[in-house]
C-alpha cells in the first residue's frame, strides 16, 4: 500500500516510464505502458488523457502516435503529477481525513502528520520527472513489483 491514491501511484509510474521510453525522441503506446508498470489498459487510458490534458505528458494521434515527453516536461517537479491527478489534498490536509482539522483544532496526529507532509511535499516539489531518468536507465530503479 502506497500513500498516494492507486490513480495517483498509476500516473507517477506512467509519467516516469513514458520519460525513460522516450528520452531518445520517440513515442510510446497505451499497450506497452500498461504492461511497463502493471497496469490495467483501460485504467491507464483514462489517467493518461488527463495527463496529456493538463500538460504533464504529451500525446501524439496517428501511425507513430503515442505518448512521450519533452525537454520542458522532464524539468517539471513530481509534485505536478500528484496535484494533477490528487490535488494538493496530500501537502495540506489531515491525517486522519478530517475537514475540521488545523492549528486551532488540531485531530490527535496534527503535529507529527504536518511534519511529514511537509517533507513529501518538499521531496516531490524539489524532484524533477527527468532526475529518476538516471536510475531507469542504469537499471538500479524499477517501476514493477
Amino acid at each position: 500500500m502506497g500513500i498516494f491514491s492507486k490513480t495517483c501511484e498509476y500516473a507517477i509510474r506512467a509519467v516516469f516510464f513514458v520519460a525513460h521510453k522516450t528520452a531518445d525522441g520517440g513515442r510510446v503506446g497505451i499497450k506497452e505502458i500498461a504492461v511497463g508498470i502493471d497496469s490495467p489498459e483501460h485504467f491507464l487510458a483514462k489517467i493518461l488523457q488527463d495527463l496529456s490534458r493538463r500538460g504533464v505528458i504529451q500525446s501524439a494521434k496517428g501511425p507513430n502516435g503515442g505518448f512521450y515527453t519533452d525537454e520542458s516536461i522532464l524539468k517539471r517537479p513530481v509534485s505536478d503529477i500528484v496535484a494533477a491527478v490528487d490535488g494538493n489534498g496530500i501537502f495540506t490536509g489531515c491525517g486522519l481525513g478530517l475537514k475540521q482539522c488545523s492549528e486551532i483544532n488540531p485531530c490527535p496526529l496534527h503535529h507529527e502528520f504536518k511534519k511529514v507532509r511537509n517533507q513529501l511535499h518538499h521531496m516531490l516539489q524539489g524532484t524533477t520527472i527527468g532526475e529518476f531518468n538516471t536510475g531507469l536507465i542504469a537499471g538500479t530503479t524499477a517501476l514493477k513489483k
